[in-house]
């Protein structure tokens, strides 16, 4: 498995691109760089791209509905050519929470969405003139809309690759399936690799039934919390907050989709007290009532014969790249260890 992390702002945004310079020569593959509603991820992976020299860049992710389909391609080859390629398009609908309320544009069609901006996005790359026809985007506008003076085009410069990858944040059937059948890679949130068959098994076989021939296998992008020793696990209530967070307050009741996930893991009575908890502004109780058992399937914390076990079952469940968040006095050690342990 190769071994990615999301970049850290804990301390300063500068410290935390150190600290990924140290990662990276400890053997770490990709990146992962946060949007949300917080500093836009564009202009940090453009930094990274200049204070790195071998780990992979991606998006983790850029909401669908923030920009056009077009700025996409071009910001995945402008990420692209300031990394001498090694540029990851992760893309996600985010939620409607943060659409409507952060972007002020309507949250529709998430699923369709992704599936056009993806192949606009591979026709930009390969330099083709312009032409899209689809329920979300018709590119150029059509008679009838806008001023008229609308021109099919081409990409101006040559990109570095003509197929930058693009991973895809899902969670749902109909998307993981969408995933598995169009896009480079998954990256799903709140992985249990012991549950993730039950939950996603037959939207993966659907979608890879449905690959092109031409395409490489896809990627699966999942992992968590890393602390190894002895005396770690408690180290798993760092992400207590987080965890309530998603499943509690992203998204109303009935619209949650990490709270529907946990559901389909087994804890439905949990999930809704925790939402309850968070919308009610009870965060402390709310993180308090995630259970330890959740946190410890998604997590890799402990000495480091149960880490490796950790490992085992992840891979074996399909995931191809873990994804970390090492905790502890030393995290560049964590990564030579796991990168040794995953060779």
């Amino acid at each position: 498995m190769k071994l990615s992390t999301q970049l850290s702002y804990a301390g300063s945004f500068k410290q935390g691109v150190d600290g990924l310079v140290a990662m990276e020569k400890a053997g770490l593959d990709i990146v992962w760089v946060a949007e949300a509603y917080g500093i836009d991820a564009v202009s940090v992976m453009g930094y990274v791209a200049a204070k790195t020299e071998t780990v992979q860049i991606g998006s983790g992710i850029l909401p669908i509905y923030s920009r056009t389909p077009a700025l996409l391609a071009q910001t995945a080859a402008g990420v692209d050519l300031l990394s001498d390629g090694r540029c990851i398009l992760g893309l996600g609908a985010s939620g409607p929470q943060v659409i409507e309320g952060w972007h002020g544009v309507p949250y529709d069609r998430p699923l369709g969405r992704t599936e056009e901006i993806i192949d606009v996005c591979r026709k930009v790359w390969r330099r083709e003139v312009l032409h899209h026809e689809g329920p979300s985007y018709t590119i150029p506008l059509p008679e009838g809309q806008g001023t008229g003076l609308g021109k099919a085009l081409k990409m101006i410069v040559h990109p570095v690759r003509n197929d930058i990858p693009i991973y895809v944040a899902a969670l749902g059937e109909k998307n993981v399936e969408m995933t598995a059948t169009v896009a480079d890679g998954w990256l799903p949130l709140f992985y249990v690799p012991e549950r993730a068959k039950e939950v996603w098994g037959d939207a993966l076989a659907k979608g890879a039934a449905n690959r092109a021939a031409d395409r490489p296998p896809l990627e699966v992008v999942a992992g968590g919390l890393v602390a190894i020793g002895d005396d770690v696990e408690g180290m798993r209530d760092f992400v207590r907050p987080m965890v309530a967070l998603y499943v509690g307050g992203m998204g109303a009741r009935g619209k949650n989709f990490y709270n529907a996930l946990v559901r389909r893991y087994g804890y439905e009575k949990e999930a809704e007290l925790i939402q309850d908890l968070y919308l009610d502004g009870k965060k402390d109780e709310a993180a308090a009532a995630v259970p330890a058992e959740l946190l410890e399937s998604m997590s890799l914390c402990g000495p480091e014969g149960y880490v490796k076990e950790r490992l085992a079952a992840y891979k074996e469940s399909g995931v191809t790249v873990l994804s970390i968040t090492p905790v502890g006095p030393d995290p560049v050690k964590i990564v030579e260890q796991l990168k040794e342990w995953t060779a």
